[in-house]
């Protein structure tokens, strides 16, 4: 049973510089983790609301990123197995996302 886990990240930028930003760390991602994660998938639905998904540990993760004026909000559904790193998993998306708006 998957469970959402939401985390938000304050930043400072318009959402062009966000976005320039996402979608270049994106390429690197890509790139650096594919033999990890396998294909990572990401698809801007609207201009500021990016949806994606990706492989680990056996596992499939789905999920958002909306840029709002003063902060990001990922939205990530995470399976049963890894809620137990869920505290983990909070912590390398606000290190990673703020590092890159911040």
């Amino acid at each position: 049973m998957a469970k959402t886990l939401e985390v938000r990240v304050p930043h400072t930028l318009d959402a062009g510089e966000v976005r320039r930003r996402i979608d270049e760390a994106l390429v690197k991602a890509k790139g650096d983790y594919a033999e990890a994660v396998g294909q990572i998938g990401a698809e801007w639905i609207t201009d500021d609301t990016l949806r994606f998904d990706l492989a680990g540990a056996g596992m499939k993760f789905d999920g958002s990123l909306e840029i709002m004026v003063e902060e990001l909000l990922v939205k990530l559904d995470l399976p049963g197995a890894a809620l137990l790193f869920k505290g983990r998993i909070r912590e390398g998306i606000e290190e990673r996302l703020g590092g890159l708006v911040g």
